[in-house]
C-alpha cells in the first residue's frame, strides 16, 4: 500500500503558480478531482479557461512534475479541462473548451470504434478478442480502452499490476497478447471510482490518444480498436469529432431491449458522420457445455434482422458460452474461429 499523503500532494501543487492570475492553482481553484491510489498513482484535473487551454499545457506538466516529486509517488497524471460559469449565457460556444483541442493526427492507419447502446452486452470482450484476431492475422494492432469509468482492459488482457512508463513525456503503451494496451485501468486501481465529470473525461481521453507512444509516421499502427463505454455521450462524441475514425463496429444482443439503443448508437454515428462498419450479434444462443445443446435465452436473429432494416453490414453471430467467460476472467484470449471469421469480414468489406 502506498505510503503517499494527500495532504503532502496538494502541498506540493500549491507550488505551481499560473502567473497571469496571480497565484497558485490550489489557492485559485484551478486544481479538482483529485485521487491518490494505494499503489501511488495521482490523479486530478486543472480546470481553465477555455481561451488559454492550448498555452497552459506547460501549466499541465509543472503540476504532473510537481505531484512526482512527492515521495511514494510513482506516477502522475493530470488534464485540463473547462466548465462554464454559472453567469456564462447559456449560448456560449463549446463550454467545455474541447474546441480548443484540434482534430488529432495520430499515426494510425485505421482507427475502428466498437461501441454499444447500452451495457452489459459484452462490447468489451468482444473488442479484445477482435484486437487479439488483428494481431494474429499479421497486423500491428493497438487497443485502446475509451471505457473511463469502467475500464474492462486490463483483465481482459491479463495485466492488472502493470503500470504504463513516460518516456520524452509520452505514457508507454503496456504489451501484451501481440496488441499494444492503454488504458485508465492501468493507472488506478481496480476497485478505485473515477469521480469525474464529463468534460474531465472527454479531456483524459484526448490525451490518451495524443499522449500516448502508438508508433510514428514511418512505423505507424495497421489498426487502433477503441473499446468505447456503452451509450452516445461524451466520449462518442469526442471520438467523432476530434478523431479520423475509419468507421464503428455496433455489439448488441438479439433482445429487443438491446437493439432499441443499438439503433441509438447507429444513428450516433451517421450523424456525426462516422462510417457503421457493421453489427454483430453477441450472446446469440447458450450452449450448453455439457450436452451441447443450443438454447436462444435472448431471442436469436435480432441483430441479423436490426442490420437489414438499417441497411449496415452483419458481422456475425457469438455464443453465449461458458469458456469464453472464463477465459475472459482469466486474461486469456479466445481461441475461437467466431472473432477470426468478423476480422475477415471487416477487412474485406
Amino acid at each position: 500500500m502506498s505510503d503517499v499523503v494527500r495532504g503532502d500532494v496538494i502541498k506540493a501543487l500549491s507550488a505551481v503558480r499560473d502567473d497571469e492570475r496571480g497565484g497558485d492553482i490550489v489557492t485559485l481553484g484551478m486544481m479538482q478531482g483529485l485521487q491518490v491510489t494505494v499503489d501511488g498513482q495521482v490523479l486530478f484535473s486543472l480546470v481553465v479557461d477555455p481561451a488559454r487551454g492550448v498555452a497552459l499545457e506547460p501549466l499541465r506538466q509543472a503540476a504532473e512534475v510537481a505531484a512526482l516529486s512527492v515521495p511514494g509517488v510513482k506516477g502522475a497524471r493530470a488534464v485540463l479541462t473547462s466548465e462554464r460559469e454559472a453567469s456564462s449565457p447559456a449560448s456560449t460556444p463549446d463550454p467545455h473548451g474541447m474546441n480548443k483541442n484540434p482534430p488529432l493526427k495520430l499515426p494510425i492507419k485505421k482507427i475502428i470504434a466498437v461501441a454499444s447502446g447500452k451495457g452489459g452486452v459484452g462490447k468489451s470482450t468482444v473488442a479484445f478478442n477482435l484486437s487479439v484476431a488483428l494481431a494474429k492475422a499479421g497486423l500491428k494492432t493497438g487497443l485502446l480502452d475509451a471505457d473511463i469509468y469502467g475500464p474492462s482492459v486490463p483483465r481482459l488482457a491479463g495485466i492488472r499490476d502493470k503500470k504504463p512508463d513516460t518516456e520524452d513525456g509520452r505514457l508507454q503503451p503496456l504489451s501484451a497478447h501481440g496488441l499494444k494496451l492503454m488504458s485508465m485501468g492501468f493507472m488506478v486501481a481496480e476497485d478505485t471510482p473515477m469521480i469525474w465529470r464529463g468534460p474531465m473525461v472527454q479531456t483524459a481521453l484526448y490525451q490518451m490518444l495524443r499522449d500516448v507512444d502508438w508508433g510514428t509516421d514511418d512505423d505507424p499502427l495497421d489498426v487502433l480498436i477503441v473499446d468505447m463505454p456503452p451509450g452516445t455521450g461524451d466520449a462518442q462524441l469526442t471520438m467523432a469529432q476530434k478523431v479520423p475514425l475509419s468507421g464503428a463496429v455496433i455489439v448488441s444482443t438479439p433482445q429487443d431491449l438491446a437493439l432499441i439503443d443499438a439503433r441509438k448508437a447507429i444513428e450516433m454515428f451517421r450523424k456525426t458522420n462516422v462510417p457503421v462498419l457493421g453489427i454483430i450479434e453477441n450472446m446469440s444462443s447458450y450452449i450448453c457445455a455439457s450436452c451441447g445443446h443450443e438454447d436462444h435465452i435472448f431471442g436469436h436473429g435480432g441483430a441479423r434482422d436490426e442490420a437489414d432494416k438499417l441497411g449496415v453490414p452483419f458481422l456475425g453471430e457469438i455464443p453465449l458460452r461458458s469458456e469464453i467467460r472464463a477465459q475472459s476472467d482469466a486474461g486469456v484470449p479466445a481461441e475461437e474461429d467466431y472473432f477470426r471469421s468478423i476480422v475477415t469480414k471487416l477487412y474485406s468489406a
